[in-house]
């Protein structure tokens, strides 16, 4: 007979990995119910087991999306109090649900001159922390369980796949592309690994600005992004992600958020113009919290640069700053963000040669 679950370790195992769907010869998507539940689970997890968090304890955590909801479903079962810090553009569903399971929600008003809303939301939750003694934080950008815990996804898509040539998705921690990446690159050395970003994030070397995409993205560059996974970088606007996320849904049947449009988008394009090659992309989280928004044709059609039609391809640059506002590309080559910024428009040449 088996024992009976401790309330500390109850989860939500059955959604944590993805359905693997094929949607074309070569093209495979790992969609997630929730995404985010993999690798806060996991933070729990190794903060209960070593004495971080304490039963019936109190974490505190800033985010403005969906690691916000994941840790709110296991604070919720496993009896923990939740004080989450966000800014004024979290979705209005994801703050009713927050509410609704029991999370003590603080809303920074005003960003930071410097450093926008992140840096702001970061100083409340020192505050916070500071307020709750004895409280954990998963900081989930610079918290290596974070891209550890994907190691399980990995294993999942190499022994359901087998070789893999390219991966793709989007990068807002870091957590699943990193960690995704540097576990199948195990198996395979010469894996491709494209990044999916959008305008106006600093992650991969562009100024901060506001962003419609929410979801990837970021106006501090995570310790956990390793850059020198990527060997390629789109970054994907608004239109374009929440136009490729109708396709799909329309396409496939996978009704998904806007990140996986983003990343359904390039890997679309990569899978059709490298035949050969096996590619998989990831989709997130699903789209239930967007009927509203990308699920309605009224609010898409009033978006700023909406025409609904999608490029064929991105646009390639020379450099993060040369980034267009629909779809562009760059060659990282797996370096690390200095040695990209510091090489400057030199790339250009590589890049004509290459095209």
């Amino acid at each position: 007979m088996s024992q009976p679950q401790s309330r500390e370790s109850r989860g939500f195992p059955d959604y944590e990995l993805p359905r693997l769907v094929r949607l074309t010869d070569n093209l495979h998507g790992a969609a997630f119910f929730l995404m985010k539940l993999l690798p806060a689970r996991h933070m729990l997890d190794r903060a209960a087991a070593d004495g971080r968090l304490k039963p019936g304890g109190t974490i505190c955590e800033t985010t403005s999306g969906t690691f916000g909801l994941a840790l709110a479903m296991l604070a919720a079962v496993r009896g923990y109090k939740l004080i989450l810090v966000s800014d004024p553009a979290i979705d209005e569903h994801l703050h009713k649900r927050l509410i609704e399971l029991g999370v003590t929600l603080e809303i920074v008003e005003k960003p930071y001159e410097i450093g926008g809303f992140q840096t702001a939301r970061l100083d409340r939750l020192r505050a916070a922390l500071e307020a709750n003694p004895g409280s954990f934080c998963p900081s989930q950008y610079g918290n290596a369980d974070n891209p550890r815990a994907y190691a399980e996804v990995a294993e999942q898509i190499a022994e359901r796949l087998g070789h893999v040539d390219c991966l793709v998705g989007t990068v807002g921690s870091g957590g699943s592309m990193s960690g995704i990446a540097r576990f199948l690159r195990h198996l395979n050395p010469d894996l491709h690994v494209i990044g999916v970003d959008t305008p106006n994030s600093v992650v991969f070397g562009q100024p901060d600005g506001k962003r419609l995409l929410r979801g990837l993205g970021n106006s501090l560059v995570p310790p956990n992004v390793d850059h020198s996974q990527f060997d390629e970088v789109h970054w994907v606007g608004a239109a374009e992600a929440f136009l490729a996320t109708r396709r799909l849904h329309q396409h496939h049947a996978l009704y998904q958020g806007g990140t996986s449009g983003a990343a359904y988008l390039v890997a679309d394009w990569w899978a059709r113009t490298h035949p050969d090659r096996r590619v998989v992309t990831l989709f997130p989280d699903e789209g239930h919290r967007y009927v509203a928004s990308i699920y309605n044709d009224d609010w898409l059609a009033a978006l700023p640069g909406w025409t609904g039609v999608l490029p064929e391809a991105p646009q390639p640059v020379a450099h993060p700053s040369d980034v267009r506002p629909s779809w562009s590309s760059f060659r990282w080559d797996r370096r690390t963000l200095d040695e990209v910024l510091a090489a400057g428009t030199p790339v250009a040449r590589d890049l004509a040669e290459a095209a």
